[in-house]
């Protein structure tokens, strides 16, 4: 399982293309998570439509399929960028140098080589879907308030694509570490240990305790 991580930065092309991409991976994952929060106030009023009114959200489940890729889908990237996904560290934990670096590599860019089959896979699954000349662009619909599925559909190769650039610069990043043989390389997430982790969370909380002090400070 990986851990919390850190990406060091600086000037290079490189990390310049990171931190852009960084910022489109921001915006999706703010979009998921507006995603989330969006049914949560629909299941709010279908449930409170339900039982005052005895009417809920015509087509709850319908929106759910469509709001679902919105929430699986894209911030995958973004965690990605992160080193948030789920791994195993037994091996790679106990490389250092290059052998960690080239170990990084492989397994990376046989993910890059799945992302690319689920972005072609996906694009054909969307393409099935859409179409310019039907009602509301879509060949299928859902059961229900037949909305178009198409828009949730074309989510899915958009995400993907993004992680598949955001793997590029990850093994742009580990060909660079390699060739260099440095222990801080840049636009990579290097996973913290324990105690790493415990010390950026102490100051973290010292930091949020010293501006509630401040503010209280100030209102008094």
């Amino acid at each position: 399982m990986a851990g919390s991580s850190s990406i060091l930065s600086d000037d290079s092309l490189l990390s310049r293309l990171d931190r852009a991409l960084f910022r489109l991976e921001g915006f999706l994952g703010l979009i998921s998570g507006l995603s989330v929060f969006g049914l949560m106030i629909l299941a709010v009023i279908s449930v409170a439509g339900r039982n005052f009114f005895n009417q809920p959200v015509p087509g709850y489940v319908d929106w759910i399929e469509q709001v679902m890729p919105l929430i699986a889908i894209t911030g995958i990237a973004y965690v990605q960028r992160l080193g948030g996904h789920i791994r195993m560290d037994i091996v790679v934990g106990t490389l250092h140098g290059r052998a960690l670096w080239i170990a990084e590599f492989i397994t990376t860019f046989f993910i890059l080589l799945l992302m690319m089959l689920l972005v072609w896979g996906s694009w054909s699954h969307f393409l099935r879907s859409f179409d310019f000349a039907a009602p509301l662009w879509s060949r299928d619909s859902t059961i229900d308030i037949a909305l178009p599925i198409w828009p949730a559909k074309l989510i899915v190769p958009l995400a993907f694509a993004v992680m598949c650039v955001r793997l590029v610069l990850q093994l742009w990043g580990y060909v660079r570490a390699i060739a260099e043989n440095t222990d801080k390389p840049v636009a990579v997430p290097l996973i913290e240990d324990a105690a790493a982790q415990a010390e950026k969370e102490a100051s973290a909380l010292s930091d949020q305790s010293s501006s509630a002090s401040a503010a209280g400070s100030k209102d008094a």
